[in-house]
């Protein structure tokens, strides 16, 4: 077995799920547009995947069926895998069976009929509810997981995450403005201007009124 993955059961489930899928659309614009020139295409176009679809449900079954008797589980895992493999292999029996007869009226060049239509929805709502319960199976109860992560705190620290380059050495940083600014009210509490407050040798050179009307 790959080591990649415990079971080989995953690397075929998604085939009957897409061909199963794909045969609706095609038997359902053949059944419904059957007036069409087109029509007869779909219609077998239809029938083969309806055919991929039940030949590789089997095959995930069988590669499903071992990963029930192989893969660790508890109480809780076992029935969410009991749950999964009977709506499964319910699923694999009604394709299994379209596909038969699809197969006896292949050489007909009706086609096909409303109530196989139906049946054919029927076994797709199958496909769909046993994939949603082993996905269940995995996601929820983490079976058939070769390792799962360690929960870790995580801290973010700005300017190394987020795609933030640090600053070089060289650069100095900007400081925040409000630390060497003066406001007006502590400027007039000192005896200064606001306007001269952070001028420098403002308090040194002093400005004489009178000599300014003198001139």
């Amino acid at each position: 077995m790959i080591e990649i993955i415990p079971n080989w059961h995953p690397l075929f489930i998604h085939f009957p799920i897409a061909f199963a899928t794909a045969a609706v659309f095609l038997v359902a614009l053949g059944s419904l547009f059957r007036t069409k020139p087109w029509a007869n295409q779909c219609a077998i176009f239809g029938r083969w995947m309806l055919w991929a679809a039940a030949v590789f449900a089997c095959i995930a079954a069988v590669f499903g069926w071992f990963a029930y008797n192989s893969v660790v589980h508890d109480d809780l895992g076992h029935l969410a895998m009991t749950n999964h493999r009977n709506w499964a292999l319910a699923a694999v029996a009604a394709l299994v069976l379209l596909a038969v007869w699809a197969m006896r009226s292949r050489k007909t060049i009706n086609p096909p009929s409303y109530v196989f239509l139906i049946l054919l929805l029927a076994a797709w709502s199958l496909v769909i509810s046993a994939a949603w319960r082993g996905g269940e199976v995995v996601y929820r109860h983490g079976l058939g997981v070769m390792s799962l992560p360690e929960p870790e705190e995580h801290h973010h620290i700005h300017g190394e995450e987020h795609g933030k380059l640090p600053l070089p050495d060289d650069v100095p940083l900007h400081e925040d403005a409000h630390s060497h600014h003066v406001h007006g009210s502590e400027a007039v509490a000192n005896g200064k201007h606001p306007n001269n407050a952070g001028t420098p040798n403002s308090d040194k050179h002093p400005v004489s009124l009178d000599g300014a009307k003198n001139n």
